[in-house]
C-alpha cells in the first residue's frame, strides 16, 4: 500500500470516526437540549430520531450515486454538506430548528459509511489487504460511536451542547479539506444505472442477498443490545455517564485494532473464522445481564468487539466480491441492512427489558452473534464450492 492509499485509508476513517459519533454524542446531551429550549427529555430526543431516519432512507439512495457519479466525488459533497450542517446545529433557536438541521445533516451522512466502505473496496484487489483496510476503517466508525458519550458529554460539560454540534463540524470540515488531496477522483463504473436497475440487478443475486440480510442480525445483537449497556452499567456500578463511557470506548477500540488484522486472520484460518468469532462473541457476551461484576465488563467488550468487526468485515468484503461494478449499491444494501436490524433490536430490547430484565437482552444477543457466526461459515463454505 503506498502513502497516499495509506492516508486516504486513515482519513475514511477518521471521517467515519466523527460522523458516527456525530449522532451517538446527542445521548448526554438531551438533558441541556431539553433545560435551553424549555421542553421535556421526550421532546429533545426527536433530535436523535430527525438525524437516524433520514439516516437509514438516504443511505439506499447514494450507494448507486457513487458507482454512478463516482464513489470520491459523492462522499467529499457529502462531507463537506455534514460538515456545515453538523455546525449549524449549535445555532439553533428552537427545537423545531434543530431537528431540522439534524434531519438534513442526517440525509448527508447517510453518504459517508456505504460510499467508503466501496471505495475502500475499489483500493485493493488482494483480499487480505482489502478485508484489512475496510475492517480498519470499519473499526474507526465504531470507535468514534463508542466514544462519542465521552466527547459529547465532556464537551457539553466545559461549554454547551452548542459546543459540540460545532466541534464535530469543525472536525469534519478539516478532514473533508484534506480528502480533496488524498481522494482519487475516478469516474463512476456503472454507466447511467439508475436506481431501479442498480436494485434489480443486486437483487437478482440470491447469494449477494443473503450474505447482505445477515447483516441485520449482526445489527439486531450489537446495536440492539449496545444501546442499553449505558444505563446498566450506570446502573449497577454507580458510575456517571462519562466514566461509563470511558469503559465503552474498549469496544471501540478492540473493534478498530482487530479491523486492522481481519484480513490476516482470515488468511490463517478461513472460513472457520466466522466459527470463532460467532461463538467468541457468544460466550462472552451471554452472562453480561447477570452482572458477574465490572472486571469482567472490560474482557466483554474487547471479545465483543473483536468479534463483531471480523464478522462484518468478512460479510462486507464477501458481499462485494459478487458484485464488483456495483460495491456503492452492495453497500447500501448493507448499511440499511445493519441500521434497520440494530433499529428492531432497540425496539424489541425495550420490550424484553420491561418482561425478563437485562438477561434477556444480552442472552438474545449472544444467541443472534452466535447464529450469524454459523450462517456466515455455511455461506462461505458454499461460495467457495461456487467458485
Amino acid at each position: 500500500m503506498d502513502s497516499k492509499t495509506k492516508q486516504a485509508v486513515f482519513l475514511l476513517g477518521l471521517m467515519g470516526f466523527w460522523v458516527m459519533g456525530d449522532n451517538y454524542a446527542a445521548s448526554p446531551m438531551l438533558v441541556d437540549i431539553a433545560s435551553d429550549f424549555n421542553i421535556d427529555i421526550g421532546t429533545a430526543a426527536l433530535t436523535v430520531a430527525a438525524y437516524m431516519l433520514p439516516f437509514g432512507l438516504f443511505t439506499l439512495i447514494f450507494g448507486p450515486l457513487g458507482d454512478k457519479y463516482g464513489k470520491a466525488r459523492v462522499i467529499s459533497i457529502a462531507a463537506f454538506g455534514t460538515a456545515v450542517f453538523s455546525s449549524l446545529g449549535a445555532l439553533a433557536f428552537d427545537i423545531t430548528s434543530l431537528a431540522s438541521i439534524r434531519s438534513v445533516n442526517g440525509a448527508l451522512a447517510a453518504a459517508i459509511l456505504p460510499v467508503t466502505i466501496s471505495y475502500v473496496g475499489d483500493l485493493f484487489e488482494e483480499p487480505k489487504a482489502k478485508m484489512n483496510a475496510i475492517g480498519s476503517v470499519m473499526g474507526m466508525y465504531f470507535l468514534g460511536a463508542a466514544a462519542a458519550t465521552v466527547i459529547g458529554g465532556g464537551l457539553s460539560f466545559i461549554g454547551s451542547w452548542r459546543l459540540v454540534y460545532l466541534t464535530y463540524g469543525a472536525a469534519e470540515l478539516i478532514i473533508a479539506v484534506l480528502m480533496l488531496k488524498y481522494l482519487v477522483f475516478a469516474p463512476g463504473t456503472s454507466e447511467a444505472m439508475g436506481f431501479r436497475r442498480a436494485y434489480a440487478n443486486a437483487l437478482a443475486r440470491p447469494f449477494m442477498l443473503r450474505t447482505v440480510v445477515l447483516l441485520s442480525l449482526v445489527g439486531f445483537a450489537v446495536f440492539g443490545s449496545f444501546t442499553y449497556l449505558g444505563d446498566f452499567l450506570v446502573e449497577r456500578t454507580g458510575f456517571n455517564i462519562l466514566q461509563v463511557g470511558l469503559i465503552l470506548t474498549l469496544f471501540g477500540l478492540s473493534a478498530y485494532i482487530g479491523g486492522q488484522r481481519a484480513g490476516n486472520i482470515r488468511q490463517k484460518i478461513g472460513p472457520k473464522m466466522m466459527l470463532f468469532a460467532g461463538i467468541l462473541g457468544a460466550i462472552f457476551w451471554a452472562p453480561l445481564g447477570y452482572w458477574p461484576g465490572l472486571f469482567y465488563v472490560f474482557p466483554i467488550l474487547v471479545a465483543f468487539g473483536l468479534a463483531f468487526v471480523l464478522l462484518q468485515s468478512t460479510i462486507i468484503v464477501t458481499a462485494q466480491q459478487q458484485l464488483p461494478m456495483q460495491r456503492g449499491t452492495v453497500m447500501s444494501l448493507a448499511s440499511f441492512n445493519m441500521f434497520v436490524g440494530g433499529g428492531l433490536g432497540v425496539l424489541i430490547n425495550r420490550f424484553l427489558l420491561a418482561a425478563w430484565g437485562y438477561e434477556a437482552i444480552y442472552l438474545i444477543a449472544a444467541l443472534a452473534i452466535l447464529v450469524v457466526g454459523l450462517l456466515a461459515y455455511r455461506l462461505l463454505l458454499l461460495l467457495g464450492q461456487q467458485g
